[in-house]
Protein backbone atom coordinates (compact mmCIF):
# COMPACT_ATOMS: atom_id res chain seq x y z
CA UNK A 1 0.00 0.00 0.00
CA UNK A 2 0.76 3.54 -0.73
CA UNK A 3 1.43 5.23 2.83
CA UNK A 4 -0.02 8.96 3.02
CA UNK A 5 1.92 12.00 2.45
CA UNK A 6 1.84 13.74 5.95
CA UNK A 7 1.02 17.19 6.11
CA UNK A 8 4.32 17.74 8.06
CA UNK A 9 7.28 15.46 8.53
CA UNK A 10 7.30 14.56 12.36
CA UNK A 11 10.82 14.12 14.35
CA UNK A 12 12.50 11.24 14.60
CA UNK A 13 11.86 9.42 17.65
CA UNK A 14 15.38 8.81 20.20
CA UNK A 15 17.28 5.74 19.24
CA UNK A 16 15.98 2.72 21.10
CA UNK A 17 17.54 1.24 24.72
CA UNK A 18 17.48 -1.89 26.24
CA UNK A 19 14.07 -2.02 26.93
CA UNK A 20 12.72 -1.84 23.30
CA UNK A 21 14.44 -5.06 22.85
CA UNK A 22 12.04 -7.94 22.84
CA UNK A 23 12.20 -10.92 25.91
CA UNK A 24 12.12 -13.85 25.13
CA UNK A 25 8.63 -14.34 27.37
CA UNK A 26 7.64 -17.79 25.90
CA UNK A 27 8.77 -19.44 23.02
CA UNK A 28 6.31 -22.28 21.18
CA UNK A 29 7.34 -25.98 21.66
CA UNK A 30 7.37 -28.72 19.48
CA UNK A 31 4.28 -30.31 21.06
CA UNK A 32 2.52 -26.69 20.04
CA UNK A 33 3.62 -27.35 16.70
CA UNK A 34 1.65 -30.46 16.93
CA UNK A 35 -1.38 -29.24 18.09
CA UNK A 36 -1.40 -26.20 15.39
CA UNK A 37 -1.08 -29.17 12.83
CA UNK A 38 -4.30 -30.71 14.32
CA UNK A 39 -6.41 -27.80 14.74
CA UNK A 40 -5.45 -27.38 10.87
CA UNK A 41 -6.86 -30.41 9.96
CA UNK A 42 -10.54 -29.47 11.93
CA UNK A 43 -10.30 -26.50 9.94
CA UNK A 44 -11.07 -28.54 6.49
CA UNK A 45 -14.04 -27.52 4.90
CA UNK A 46 -14.46 -24.21 6.16
CA UNK A 47 -14.90 -21.14 3.57
CA UNK A 48 -11.61 -20.27 1.95
CA UNK A 49 -10.42 -16.85 3.39
CA UNK A 50 -11.91 -17.44 7.34
CA UNK A 51 -9.54 -16.49 9.44
CA UNK A 52 -8.94 -18.38 12.75
CA UNK A 53 -6.68 -17.90 15.29
CA UNK A 54 -5.24 -20.97 16.89
CA UNK A 55 -5.79 -21.57 20.94
CA UNK A 56 -2.46 -21.04 22.42
CA UNK A 57 -1.75 -18.27 20.42
CA UNK A 58 0.56 -15.66 21.62
CA UNK A 59 -0.61 -11.93 22.37
CA UNK A 60 0.46 -9.55 19.39
CA UNK A 61 3.79 -7.79 19.72
CA UNK A 62 4.53 -5.04 17.78
CA UNK A 63 7.92 -3.74 16.55
CA UNK A 64 8.89 -1.03 13.45
CA UNK A 65 12.57 -0.61 12.34
CA UNK A 66 12.42 3.04 10.38
CA UNK A 67 15.64 3.57 8.07
CA UNK A 68 17.34 5.32 5.70
CA UNK A 69 20.84 5.65 4.67
CA UNK A 70 22.06 7.97 7.52
CA UNK A 71 19.76 7.03 10.53
CA UNK A 72 17.60 4.48 12.09
CA UNK A 73 15.06 4.32 14.11
CA UNK A 74 13.83 1.25 16.40
CA UNK A 75 10.79 1.35 18.69
CA UNK A 76 7.88 -1.54 19.59
CA UNK A 77 4.31 0.13 19.99
CA UNK A 78 1.38 -0.73 22.15
CA UNK A 79 -0.84 0.88 19.77
CA UNK A 80 -1.15 -0.18 16.65
CA UNK A 81 -2.63 3.36 15.35
CA UNK A 82 0.20 5.13 16.73
CA UNK A 83 2.82 2.33 14.83
CA UNK A 84 0.49 3.46 11.78
CA UNK A 85 0.32 7.29 12.20
CA UNK A 86 4.17 7.08 12.42
CA UNK A 87 4.83 4.73 9.69
CA UNK A 88 2.19 7.04 7.21
CA UNK A 89 4.35 10.09 8.66
CA UNK A 90 7.44 8.93 7.13
CA UNK A 91 7.15 7.83 3.20
CA UNK A 92 10.65 9.06 3.14
CA UNK A 93 12.00 6.02 5.74
CA UNK A 94 12.14 2.68 4.83
CA UNK A 95 9.82 0.45 7.53
CA UNK A 96 10.04 -3.46 8.60
CA UNK A 97 7.33 -3.86 10.67
CA UNK A 98 7.62 -7.05 12.60
CA UNK A 99 4.47 -8.73 14.00
CA UNK A 100 5.33 -11.12 16.73
CA UNK A 101 1.81 -12.89 17.78
CA UNK A 102 -1.41 -13.69 16.29
CA UNK A 103 -4.04 -13.80 19.35
CA UNK A 104 -6.04 -10.72 18.24
CA UNK A 105 -8.28 -10.97 15.47
CA UNK A 106 -9.55 -7.54 15.39
CA UNK A 107 -5.78 -6.58 15.00
CA UNK A 108 -5.26 -8.90 11.82
CA UNK A 109 -8.19 -7.72 9.86
CA UNK A 110 -6.76 -4.17 10.71
CA UNK A 111 -3.21 -4.97 9.04
CA UNK A 112 -4.81 -6.89 6.20
CA UNK A 113 -6.94 -3.73 5.53
CA UNK A 114 -4.22 -0.93 5.98
CA UNK A 115 -1.67 -2.93 4.03
CA UNK A 116 -4.82 -4.53 1.47
CA UNK A 117 -3.68 -8.18 1.99
CA UNK A 118 -5.93 -10.52 0.28
CA UNK A 119 -7.93 -12.71 2.78
CA UNK A 120 -6.12 -15.77 1.54
CA UNK A 121 -2.84 -14.59 2.53
CA UNK A 122 -3.73 -13.71 5.91
CA UNK A 123 -4.83 -16.79 6.31
CA UNK A 124 -1.65 -18.61 5.13
CA UNK A 125 -0.13 -16.41 8.06
CA UNK A 126 -2.70 -17.48 10.43
CA UNK A 127 -2.54 -21.15 9.93
CA UNK A 128 1.18 -20.79 10.30
CA UNK A 129 2.04 -24.12 8.78
CA UNK A 130 2.24 -23.15 5.19
CA UNK A 131 5.06 -24.46 2.72
CA UNK A 132 7.48 -21.98 1.83
CA UNK A 133 5.93 -20.25 -1.22
CA UNK A 134 6.06 -16.93 -2.96
CA UNK A 135 2.88 -14.78 -4.66
CA UNK A 136 2.40 -11.55 -6.18
CA UNK A 137 -0.32 -9.47 -5.46
CA UNK A 138 -1.24 -5.69 -5.49
CA UNK A 139 1.40 -3.71 -7.93
CA UNK A 140 4.08 -6.13 -8.32
CA UNK A 141 4.50 -6.68 -4.26
CA UNK A 142 5.43 -10.37 -2.77
CA UNK A 143 3.87 -12.21 -0.15
CA UNK A 144 7.24 -15.05 0.75
CA UNK A 145 6.34 -17.72 3.33
CA UNK A 146 9.75 -19.38 4.78
CA UNK A 147 10.17 -21.94 7.95
CA UNK A 148 12.48 -20.86 10.55
CA UNK A 149 14.39 -23.85 12.10
CA UNK A 150 16.37 -24.73 14.90
CA UNK A 151 17.63 -27.89 16.78
CA UNK A 152 16.46 -28.03 20.38
CA UNK A 153 18.00 -29.38 23.44
CA UNK A 154 15.24 -31.88 23.28
CA UNK A 155 17.06 -33.12 20.45
CA UNK A 156 13.94 -32.41 17.84
CA UNK A 157 13.97 -29.97 14.92
CA UNK A 158 11.50 -26.97 15.95
CA UNK A 159 9.82 -24.30 13.45
CA UNK A 160 8.53 -21.52 13.20
CA UNK A 161 6.96 -20.04 10.13
CA UNK A 162 7.62 -16.55 9.04
CA UNK A 163 5.16 -14.78 6.58
CA UNK A 164 6.76 -11.51 4.42
CA UNK A 165 5.25 -8.91 2.54
CA UNK A 166 6.89 -6.31 0.79
CA UNK A 167 5.60 -3.06 -0.37
CA UNK A 168 6.89 -0.12 -2.25
CA UNK A 169 8.59 1.34 1.11
CA UNK A 170 8.43 -1.14 3.79
CA UNK A 171 8.35 -4.53 4.63
CA UNK A 172 5.74 -6.40 6.87
CA UNK A 173 6.35 -9.77 8.57
CA UNK A 174 4.64 -11.82 10.74
CA UNK A 175 5.71 -14.62 12.61
CA UNK A 176 3.73 -16.75 15.89
CA UNK A 177 6.75 -16.54 18.51
CA UNK A 178 8.52 -14.07 20.10
CA UNK A 179 12.01 -15.22 19.79
CA UNK A 180 13.83 -16.15 15.69
CA UNK A 181 16.75 -15.98 14.15
CA UNK A 182 16.67 -12.92 12.87
CA UNK A 183 18.43 -10.43 15.28
CA UNK A 184 21.55 -10.90 12.33
CA UNK A 185 19.29 -8.74 10.33
CA UNK A 186 18.48 -6.58 13.09
CA UNK A 187 21.97 -5.30 13.95
CA UNK A 188 22.77 -4.89 10.32
CA UNK A 189 20.20 -2.05 9.51
CA UNK A 190 21.19 -0.81 13.37
CA UNK A 191 24.68 -0.61 11.87
CA UNK A 192 25.96 2.58 9.62
CA UNK A 193 27.39 0.76 6.56
CA UNK A 194 24.52 -1.68 5.86
CA UNK A 195 23.42 -2.17 2.12
CA UNK A 196 20.21 -3.02 3.73
CA UNK A 197 19.74 0.74 4.31
CA UNK A 198 21.34 1.47 0.60
CA UNK A 199 18.92 -0.97 -1.24
CA UNK A 200 15.25 -0.95 -1.87
CA UNK A 201 12.28 -3.10 0.36
CA UNK A 202 13.12 -6.02 -1.70
CA UNK A 203 16.63 -6.64 -0.77
CA UNK A 204 15.88 -6.50 3.06
CA UNK A 205 12.91 -9.56 2.12
CA UNK A 206 15.82 -11.56 0.34
CA UNK A 207 18.35 -10.67 3.72
CA UNK A 208 15.08 -12.12 6.07
CA UNK A 209 14.83 -15.05 3.28
CA UNK A 210 19.19 -15.51 3.39
CA UNK A 211 19.28 -15.42 7.37
CA UNK A 212 16.46 -18.25 7.32
CA UNK A 213 18.67 -20.34 5.30
CA UNK A 214 21.61 -19.75 6.57
CA UNK A 215 19.91 -20.69 9.80
CA UNK A 216 19.75 -24.27 8.00
CA UNK A 217 23.32 -24.84 8.61
CA UNK A 218 23.64 -24.51 12.52
CA UNK A 219 20.21 -27.34 12.21
CA UNK A 220 22.35 -29.22 10.12
CA UNK A 221 25.42 -29.43 11.95
CA UNK A 222 23.67 -30.38 15.32
CA UNK A 223 21.92 -32.74 13.78
CA UNK A 224 25.02 -34.22 12.30
CA UNK A 225 26.86 -34.30 15.63
CA UNK A 226 24.01 -35.87 17.19
CA UNK A 227 24.25 -38.60 14.21
CA UNK A 228 27.79 -39.54 15.01
CA UNK A 229 26.99 -39.50 19.11
CA UNK A 230 24.71 -41.66 18.02
CA UNK A 231 27.08 -44.09 16.02
CA UNK A 232 29.23 -44.04 18.39
CA UNK A 233 27.02 -45.53 21.27
CA UNK A 234 25.98 -47.97 18.60
CA UNK A 235 29.75 -49.56 18.13
CA UNK A 236 30.87 -48.91 21.54
CA UNK A 237 28.26 -49.54 24.10
CA UNK A 238 25.61 -51.97 24.07
CA UNK A 239 22.65 -50.33 22.98
CA UNK A 240 18.83 -51.22 23.84
CA UNK A 241 15.56 -50.19 22.21
CA UNK A 242 15.59 -46.50 22.75
CA UNK A 243 19.01 -45.99 21.04
CA UNK A 244 16.98 -47.49 17.83
CA UNK A 245 13.52 -45.13 18.85
CA UNK A 246 16.03 -42.10 18.58
CA UNK A 247 17.31 -43.09 15.54
CA UNK A 248 14.06 -43.30 14.07
CA UNK A 249 12.92 -40.10 15.42
CA UNK A 250 15.88 -38.31 14.04
CA UNK A 251 15.12 -40.22 10.84
CA UNK A 252 11.68 -38.91 11.33
CA UNK A 253 12.95 -35.10 11.77
CA UNK A 254 15.42 -34.97 8.75
CA UNK A 255 12.46 -36.07 6.54
CA UNK A 256 10.55 -33.25 7.74
CA UNK A 257 13.26 -30.95 7.54
CA UNK A 258 14.02 -31.91 3.95
CA UNK A 259 9.76 -31.28 3.78
CA UNK A 260 11.09 -27.54 4.68
CA UNK A 261 13.85 -26.91 2.57
CA UNK A 262 11.98 -28.36 -0.85
CA UNK A 263 9.95 -25.33 -0.90
CA UNK A 264 12.26 -23.16 0.05
CA UNK A 265 14.17 -24.11 -3.37
CA UNK A 266 11.29 -24.18 -5.66
CA UNK A 267 10.18 -20.86 -4.08
CA UNK A 268 13.28 -18.89 -4.67
CA UNK A 269 13.71 -20.28 -8.16
CA UNK A 270 10.09 -19.00 -8.91
CA UNK A 271 11.31 -15.62 -7.88
CA UNK A 272 14.44 -16.39 -10.42
CA UNK A 273 11.45 -16.80 -13.00
CA UNK A 274 9.59 -13.88 -12.25
CA UNK A 275 9.86 -10.62 -14.90
CA UNK A 276 12.05 -7.85 -14.36
CA UNK A 277 9.34 -5.28 -13.53
CA UNK A 278 8.36 -8.02 -10.17
CA UNK A 279 12.02 -8.46 -9.30
CA UNK A 280 15.14 -6.46 -10.98
CA UNK A 281 18.04 -7.98 -12.14
CA UNK A 282 19.70 -6.35 -9.73
CA UNK A 283 18.11 -8.56 -7.10
CA UNK A 284 18.29 -11.58 -8.67
CA UNK A 285 21.86 -11.91 -8.45
CA UNK A 286 21.51 -12.02 -4.36
CA UNK A 287 18.36 -14.27 -4.42
CA UNK A 288 20.59 -16.86 -7.06
CA UNK A 289 22.83 -16.67 -4.00
CA UNK A 290 19.61 -17.91 -1.67
CA UNK A 291 19.13 -20.49 -4.22
CA UNK A 292 23.07 -21.86 -4.08
CA UNK A 293 22.30 -22.32 -0.18
CA UNK A 294 18.47 -23.59 -0.42
CA UNK A 295 20.27 -26.75 -2.97
CA UNK A 296 23.30 -26.73 -0.38
CA UNK A 297 20.96 -27.44 2.34
CA UNK A 298 19.11 -29.97 0.61
CA UNK A 299 22.25 -32.14 -0.71
CA UNK A 300 23.04 -31.78 3.52
CA UNK A 301 19.36 -33.58 4.20
CA UNK A 302 19.86 -36.36 1.66
CA UNK A 303 22.95 -37.06 3.01
CA UNK A 304 21.88 -37.04 6.67
CA UNK A 305 18.82 -38.97 5.94
CA UNK A 306 21.26 -41.98 4.03
CA UNK A 307 23.40 -42.07 7.41
CA UNK A 308 20.45 -41.72 9.58
CA UNK A 309 19.49 -45.05 7.54
CA UNK A 310 23.03 -46.61 7.43
CA UNK A 311 22.65 -46.24 11.53
CA UNK A 312 19.40 -48.39 11.50
CA UNK A 313 21.66 -50.71 9.37
CA UNK A 314 24.52 -50.47 11.40
CA UNK A 315 22.13 -51.17 15.05
CA UNK A 316 20.47 -53.96 13.17
CA UNK A 317 23.99 -55.72 12.29
CA UNK A 318 25.39 -54.71 15.74
CA UNK A 319 22.18 -56.38 17.79
CA UNK A 320 22.58 -59.56 14.74
CA UNK A 321 26.81 -60.02 15.99
CA UNK A 322 25.83 -59.72 19.35
CA UNK A 323 23.25 -62.36 19.32
CA UNK A 324 25.57 -64.25 17.19
CA UNK A 325 28.27 -63.57 20.15
CA UNK A 326 25.53 -65.48 22.41
CA UNK A 327 24.82 -68.55 19.96
CA UNK A 328 28.35 -69.23 19.94
CA UNK A 329 28.63 -69.33 23.23
CA UNK A 330 26.12 -71.16 23.43
CA UNK A 331 27.11 -73.84 20.81
CA UNK A 332 30.67 -74.13 22.09
CA UNK A 333 29.14 -74.70 25.43
CA UNK A 334 26.60 -77.47 24.06
CA UNK A 335 29.59 -78.81 21.86
CA UNK A 336 31.35 -79.65 24.78
CA UNK A 337 28.62 -81.11 26.81
CA UNK A 338 27.12 -83.51 24.17
CA UNK A 339 30.51 -86.36 23.87
CA UNK A 340 30.56 -85.96 27.36
CA UNK A 341 26.60 -86.89 27.61
CA UNK A 342 27.25 -89.57 24.94
CA UNK A 343 29.88 -91.40 27.72
CA UNK A 344 27.77 -90.96 30.60
CA UNK A 345 24.94 -91.96 29.01
CA UNK A 346 26.59 -94.97 27.32
CA UNK A 347 27.95 -96.18 31.18
CA UNK A 348 24.32 -95.52 32.33
CA UNK A 349 22.86 -98.06 30.15
CA UNK A 350 21.36 -101.30 32.72
CA UNK A 351 23.07 -104.06 30.93
CA UNK A 352 23.75 -106.42 33.24
CA UNK A 353 26.83 -108.22 34.00
CA UNK A 354 25.81 -111.06 35.56
CA UNK A 355 23.30 -113.67 33.84
CA UNK A 356 20.07 -114.62 35.61
CA UNK A 357 20.22 -117.94 35.14
CA UNK A 358 23.92 -118.04 35.94
CA UNK A 359 27.22 -116.96 34.91
CA UNK A 360 28.52 -113.84 33.44
CA UNK A 361 27.80 -111.82 30.15
CA UNK A 362 31.41 -111.06 28.90
CA UNK A 363 30.30 -108.37 26.62
CA UNK A 364 28.07 -105.67 29.17
CA UNK A 365 30.49 -103.35 30.40
CA UNK A 366 33.45 -105.01 32.16
CA UNK A 367 34.43 -101.70 32.92
CA UNK A 368 32.09 -101.64 35.93
CA UNK A 369 33.51 -104.32 38.39
CA UNK A 370 37.27 -102.46 37.34
CA UNK A 371 38.41 -100.78 40.53
CA UNK A 372 39.80 -97.95 38.81
CA UNK A 373 36.93 -98.03 35.91
CA UNK A 374 35.62 -94.38 37.69
CA UNK A 375 38.88 -92.69 37.80
CA UNK A 376 39.53 -93.84 34.47
CA UNK A 377 36.05 -92.90 33.30
CA UNK A 378 36.82 -88.82 35.17
CA UNK A 379 40.26 -88.95 32.99
CA UNK A 380 38.62 -89.67 29.73
CA UNK A 381 36.08 -87.06 30.09
CA UNK A 382 38.45 -84.33 31.54
CA UNK A 383 40.48 -85.49 28.47
CA UNK A 384 37.90 -84.73 26.47
CA UNK A 385 37.06 -81.57 27.61
CA UNK A 386 40.62 -80.26 27.53
CA UNK A 387 41.21 -81.72 23.37
CA UNK A 388 37.77 -80.06 22.75
CA UNK A 389 39.05 -76.59 24.19
CA UNK A 390 42.59 -76.50 22.37
CA UNK A 391 40.73 -77.31 19.22
CA UNK A 392 38.57 -74.54 19.40
CA UNK A 393 41.25 -71.96 20.60
CA UNK A 394 43.30 -72.87 17.62
CA UNK A 395 40.24 -72.25 15.35
CA UNK A 396 39.55 -68.98 17.11
CA UNK A 397 35.97 -69.62 18.84
CA UNK A 398 37.34 -68.86 21.58
CA UNK A 399 38.52 -65.58 21.00
CA UNK A 400 36.87 -61.92 18.89
CA UNK A 401 39.33 -62.72 15.86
Amino acid sequence: MEPASPTAAAPLLPPPDASTEPTPERRHSVADRADTRLAREADVGQRPGTLTIREGSLTPRLFLISYDENSCVEREYDDYQELLAYFQGHPELRHWIDVRGYNNLELMQQLMADFELHPLQMEDVLGDYQRAKVDVFGDNRLFLVSRMTEFTQLLEIDDDQLSIFTGPNYVLTFQDDYVDCLDTVRQRIRSGFSQIKRKPPLYLAYALTDVVLDQYYPTMAAIGDYIEKLEDRILQDRPDRRVLGRILRMKKDIIRFRRFVYPEREKVAEILRMPDEIVPEEMKVYFRDCYDHAIQALDLAESYRESVTSLVELFMSNQSNRMNEVMKVLTIISSIFIPLSFVVGLYGMNFQRENPNGGVNRLNMPELYSPWGYPILIGVLVTIVAFQLVYFYRKGWLTNK
